[in-house]
């Protein structure tokens, strides 16, 4: 590792059985070699579950890195495509036995396979995925920092053996993985953003921690007269999530956190002294309202606040930093064997964030300012969470009453009776809802 002070290098042998393994893999044509990407990413979440489990009982080992996520970093300049997790990582004597001198039980049984006519992207189900990095590389480099040891450097080239160096002066994890890999002259086509982003969704729709892709972005600076007359063009770099509902949205790099946008907390700072005070005026404004809608949540909500980065929509949720994002509630639902406390703490740490520009909030503002106990501010409120909850990714835990409402406004809009309809809907509850409510959002699907 050029620029990197080290300690002294240790040279392993790879195991016999590891190293036919990927002799096989370097000499034999795989036409799907873009599994790898997947079977990296899902090692890193592995890593990610395990120290997320280890904190449940221990909330000192988040200490040194307390975001859990992958990155993905193509470099352009010297054709290296790096996978980051902040997950367990590994210890000196994990790195030398499990990537390289104890093979795994399954490392004969998938040659095997191979050998009979299996397809190389089963790699994954025998143990041995991490090995499927060199169907695109040509060198691997492991950097990794555990908790219970020092920041360790493995290296290879696959020609039969390993090295394993203290990483004294290198740039510090605080606690993870990376993964370095230095891709063969015909596949580079691994650092394309498209291409990263195209795989991502592929193999990795159920991943349940955010995923975030490195971009370079151009751009024109102004220069002064006594320069030169055509602009520079300057390439600055973005951190963009790899979502599926969400590959739009932009994340923002301070050079220390990266900043979900599926989550509180992103800032889009680049407005004048002007519009900070007219939207800081606008938001005191609405800070009466704030309050109401938290008072009718309650619960279901950790806090309800001004947003200047909706456009259109009249609000919207989001989690709390380390609240369960949309997809990872979804999967913590699907599992059988869940903690249903933690699932009701994890599931509430919702933030709902309106747009004061929004027609709907502005009229519902005038409505609360007037009466904070209209029965009408409860439902529209009551409704336009459970649409946010649609919106912003969530499920539903009584679409039926969701339904109801939608119905009733139909009835409003259409200037039916509710004595005309009584006859179709006469099981359709009432808009709006005390107790009732509250405890439909902690029953189990």
């Amino acid at each position: 590792m050029a620029d990197v002070k080290m300690g002294e290098a240790e040279t392993f042998a790879f195991q016999a059985e590891i190293n036919q393994l990927l002799s096989l893999i370097i000499n034999t044509f795989y036409s799907n070699k873009e599994i790898f990407l997947r079977e990296l990413i899902s090692n890193a979440s592995d890593a990610l579950d395990k120290i997320r489990f280890e904190s449940l009982t221990d909330k000192s080992k988040l200490d040194a890195q307390p975001e859990l996520f992958i990155r993905l970093v193509p470099d352009k300049t010297n054709n290296t495509l790096s996978i980051i997790d902040s997950g367990v990582g590994m210890t000196k004597a994990d790195l030398v036995n499990n990537l390289g001198t104890i093979a795994r039980s399954g490392t004969k049984e998938f040659m095997e396979a191979l050998q009979a006519g299996a397809d190389v992207s089963m790699i994954g189900q025998f143990g041995v995925g991490f090995y499927s990095a060199y169907l695109v590389a040509e060198r691997v480099v492991v950097t990794t920092k555990h908790n219970d040891d020092e920041q360790y450097i493995w290296e290879s080239q696959a020609g039969g053996s390993f090295t394993v160096t203290r990483d004294v002066n290198g740039e510090q994890l605080g606690r993870g993985t990376k993964i370095t890999l230095f891709l063969k002259e015909d596949q580079l086509e691994y650092l394309e953003e498209r291409k990263i982003k195209d795989l991502v969704k592929k193999h990795s729709e159920f991943i349940s921690y955010p995923i975030y892709l490195w971009t370079e972005k151009t751009t024109e600076k102004e220069i002064s007269d006594d320069e030169d007359d055509e602009p520079k063009k300057e390439e600055e770099g973005d951190i963009e999530e790899v979502d599926e509902e969400k590959e739009s949205q932009l994340k923002e790099y301070d050079g220390k956190k990266l900043v979900s946008a599926t989550k509180e907390g992103l800032k889009l700072d680049d407005e004048t002294e002007e519009e900070k005070k007219k939207k800081e005026e606008k938001r005191k404004s609405f800070e009466n309202l704030c309050k109401t809608i938290k008072d009718i949540l309650g619960d279901r909500v950790e806090k309800v606040v001004v947003s200047d980065r909706i456009v259109d929509s009249p609000c919207c949720l989001v989690t709390g930093e380390y609240g369960w994002t949309a997809n990872m509630e979804r999967i913590m639902k699907a599992q059988a064997l869940r903690d249903s406390s933690m699932s009701s703490y994890m599931s509430s740490k919702k933030t709902m964030e309106i747009n004061p520009d929004n027609g709907i909030m502005e009229e519902l503002r005038k409505r609360a300012e007037a009466d904070k106990n209209d029965k009408s501010v409860k439902d529209l409120v009551l409704l336009l969470f459970e649409t946010a909850l649609l919106t912003s990714g969530f499920s539903l835990d009584d679409p039926n009453t969701f339904a109801a409402r939608i119905h009733r406004m139909l009835k409003l809009g259409l200037s039916i009776d509710e004595d005309e309809a009584a006859g179709d809907d006469t099981d359709m509850p009432a808009l709006e809802e005390d107790g009732a409510e509250e405890s439909k959002m902690e029953e189990v699907d």
